[in-house]
C-alpha cells in the first residue's frame, strides 16, 4: 500500500528529477528566516521604528509587547533576574546535569580558545574585544542551555567583558531555571526575560532599563532573526539563522536506521529539513522505510510527517562527483557523511557547509552539546558568505601603519602619482608636503 512519504524519494532515472531536486532546495528556502520577503517583516519594521521614535517609552513598550506576544505582564523592575534568583537556580539544579554542564562547558571553551585568532600577532594589525553583546536564547517551556554555553563561552574566550542574555519569559512568566543555573555557573549576572523583536529593539537602542550592546547574537525565530537583519549596521550580528536543517549523504556503508533517526532529528523542530542524497537505490529505499517505521514511535508524529512531506527528501544520483556538485549548491547547516572510509574523502571536497559531521558516530546532537563547535551555524544558503559563531566573531581588528621620514620619501611620488590620476589633489599635497621638508 503506498505510503503519503513515498512521495520524497527521487531518482536521477526519472525525467523530472533536476525538477523536483530545485524544489527540494526550494522547500529549504522557503523555511529560510533570511530574505527580504519574510512575512512579518513589515510588523517587524513599525515595532523597531515605535522603539526609535518613543524613547522615552522603552521601558512601557518593552512590558506591552511582552504582554502581546508571551502573555506575561511584567513591570519594568521585573524584566531583570535578580542576583538571588540565579544564585537560587544554580543551588538547585541537579548534580548529575550540572556535571554534564560543565564538561560541555569545557570542551567548547578548549576548542574556541585553540581556534582563537586573536592572539596573533603583526606589526600591522590588533585585535580588540568587542565590549558588550548580547546573546539571545531562544523561549520554551523546556530549557535551553546549550544556547547559552555556545555563544557565551565563545564570548568569553575573546575577552568580552560585558555579556547579556535575553529570553522570552515562557517558563512561568519567566526563564527556565537550568538555563538561568548555566548564567550563573558562567559568572553572567545581566539576564533579561524578554524576547523577540521588542528583545532586539532594547539591546539595539538601549534605554534606563537596558544598556545598548555592540553586537547581537544567537539563534531565534523569524520576528527575531528579521529584526537583527534590519539592525544590522546600528549593532554587528552574528548571522540570519535557522530553522534547523541536516543533509546526510550516504552510500552502501551507512546504517539506514541511524540516518533515518537523524532525519526525525532534525525535522521534529517542524519546521525544520531533512535531506538525505545517496548513489544507492537500495540505501535510499531503505532509509524511507526506516523512516516510515521510526516516525511512527515518535510523540509528534503527525506533524513530524506533515514537515517531512513538504521540507525533506531523498534523492538518488548517478554518481558521487554530481552528488557532491549538489551538495554544495544546497548548502546546509549541519552535513553529515556516513560513507563509511571513504567519509574524510568527501568531507574534503565540501566547500559549502555550517558544519561537517564526519562518520557513523558524529550526529549532530553531538555538534549541539558536546564536541566544541558552536551549534549557532548559517542556515539557507547563508553558509556560502557566513561562517558558525566563535571566539573570532568577538573581535574586531584594527589596521595599524607607521611610517619614518626615509621610508616615505620612497615611495611618496608612487602615492603621490594615484592619488592625482584619482583627481584628490590634497591627498597628494599631503604626501608633498612632507617631500618640502
Amino acid at each position: 500500500m503506498p505510503h503519503e512519504l513515498d512521495q520524497i524519494l527521487i531518482s536521477h532515472k526519472q525525467p523530472d528529477f533536476r525538477n523536483r531536486l530545485g524544489k527540494f532546495l526550494d522547500s529549504k528556502l522557503g523555511l529560510s528566516h533570511f530574505g527580504v520577503g519574510a512575512p512579518n517583516r513589515h510588523t517587524v519594521e513599525e515595532i523597531l521604528d515605535k522603539f526609535v521614535e518613543n524613547e522615552n517609552r522603552v521601558a512601557e513598550l518593552l512590558a506591552e509587547y511582552t504582554w502581546t506576544f508571551d502573555k506575561v505582564k511584567l513591570t519594568p523592575e521585573q524584566f531583570r533576574i535578580r542576583k538571588e534568583e540565579l544564585e537560587k537556580a544554580h543551588k538547585e539544579i541537579d548534580r548529575k546535569l550540572l556535571k554534564s554542564i560543565r564538561q560541555a562547558i569545557e570542551n567548547v571553551r578548549k576548542y574556541q580558545t585553540e581556534i582563537f585568532i586573536g592572539n596573533f600577532k603583526h606589526p600591522g594589525i590588533r585585535y580588540t574585544p568587542i565590549k558588550r553583546v548580547g546573546i539571545c536564547v531562544p523561549g520554551a517551556s523546556a530549557p535551553l542551555p546549550s544556547t547559552v554555553i555556545m555563544c557565551a563561552i565563545p564570548a568569553q574566550v575573546a575577552g568580552v567583558k560585558e555579556i547579556v542574555v535575553v529570553s522570552p519569559p515562557r517558563y512561568e512568566g519567566s526563564i527556565h531555571p537550568v538555563t538561568l543555573a548555566v548564567c550563573h555557573e558562567l559568572g553572567i549576572d545581566e539576564v533579561y526575560r524578554i524576547g523577540g523583536t521588542q528583545a532586539i529593539a532594547a539591546l539595539t537602542f538601549g534605554n534606563k532599563t537596558i544598556k545598548e550592546v555592540d553586537k547581537i547574537v544567537g539563534p531565534g525565530n523569524q520576528w527575531v532573526q528579521t529584526a537583527k537583519q534590519l539592525v544590522f549596521g546600528t549593532v554587528g550580528i552574528d548571522s540570519i539563522a535557522g530553522p534547523s536543517e541536516v543533509l546526510i549523504i550516504a552510500n552502501e556503508k551507512a546504517n539506514p536506521a541511524w540516518v533515518a533517526a537523524d532525519m526525525l532529528s532534525q525535522a521534529e523542530h517542524n519546521p525544520g529539513c531533512a535531506f538525505v542524497f545517496s548513489t544507492s537505490q537500495k540505501v535510499a529505499g531503505n532509509v524511507l522505510e526506516e523512516l516510515k517505521k521510526q516516525v511512527e514511535q515518535i510523540s509528534r508524529n503527525k506533524e513530524t510527517i506533515a514537515c517531512l512531506k513538504v521540507h525533506s527528501g531523498i534523492a538518488v544520483f548517478a554518481n558521487m562527483d554530481d552528488l557532491i556538485k549538489e551538495v554544495n549548491e544546497f548548502t546546509a547547516e549541519h552535513l553529515e557523511i556516513q560513507c563509511g572510509e571513504q567519509s574524510r574523502e568527501i568531507a574534503e571536497k565540501i566547500e559549502n557547509a555550517g558544519a561537517i559531521f564526519i562518520g557513523d558516530y558524529s550526529p549532530v546532537a553531538v555538534g549541539d552539546y558536546w564536541a566544541g563547535p558552536s551549534h549557532t551555524l548559517p542556515t539557507g544558503i547563508s553558509a556560502k558568505f557566513f561562517s558558525p559563531l566563535s571566539a573570532n566573531d568577538f573581535i574586531k581588528s584594527t589596521s595599524i601603519i607607521e611610517y619614518d621620514k626615509e621610508k616615505l620619501a620612497v615611495c611618496a611620488e608612487d602615492i603621490i602619482r594615484l592619488a592625482e590620476i584619482e583627481g584628490l589633489d590634497a591627498h597628494a599635497k599631503s604626501i608633498r608636503i612632507r617631500q618640502e621638508d
